[in-house]
């Protein structure tokens, strides 16, 4: 079993703070306030929620979100085919609601759910400049420092005390 390195394992898989997150809602909440769009997610590429604003849908946000993380493997490998490297936005359109997907550096999807309240154009004009900043955001984290092990930073008898305030209570 080969081992990955703990400077690609950290550049692959970020940590968010609550700190972190607070920044990313706020670029979120600003792109809904300007855009008029009812919803908008932010997702890992390997399908997981990082953070959510707006009126989100009444469907599970796990499987939206690996949903979306699927549709857009699905498509890099479309463009790849059609001789590019990759496709950067994503539209869906529906009756009553559409949806647009927008690629955040190489670690993130931007989905933002909008209804007839809106329009494209708009959701799409106001998406570039938020996409610019999510990506500023994220390169901040990625750049910052880290724990690499869990348990760094706690006492170095914690597993033992841990054990025994468990063994006093049970």
């Amino acid at each position: 079993m080969g081992q990955i390195s703990d400077a690609k394992l950290r550049q692959e898989r970020l940590v968010f703070y609550a700190k972190d997150v607070t920044r990313l809602d706020s670029e979120l909440d600003g792109f809904l306030e300007l855009s008029g769009a009812r919803c908008a997610l932010l997702i890992d590429k390997e399908g997981h929620l990082v953070t959510r604003r707006g009126d989100v849908p009444a469907s599970s946000l796990e499987a939206v979100s690996a949903l979306v993380a699927g549709t857009f493997a699905a498509t890099r490998e479309l463009a790849r085919l059609m001789g590019e490297e990759q496709f950067t936005t994503l539209f869906h359109q529906g009756n009553r609601d559409s949806i647009q997907v927008s690629l955040v550096g190489d670690r993130a999807l931007f989905a933002m759910v909008f209804d007839q309240r809106t329009n494209l154009g708009l959701v799409r004009y106001y998406a570039v400049e938020t996409t610019r900043k999510l990506q500023r955001i994220l390169d901040a984290i990625a750049a910052s420092p880290q724990p690499l092990n869990p348990t760094e930073g706690l006492a170095s008898n914690f597993g033992e005390s841990a054990a025994a305030a468990l063994d006093k209570l049970f």
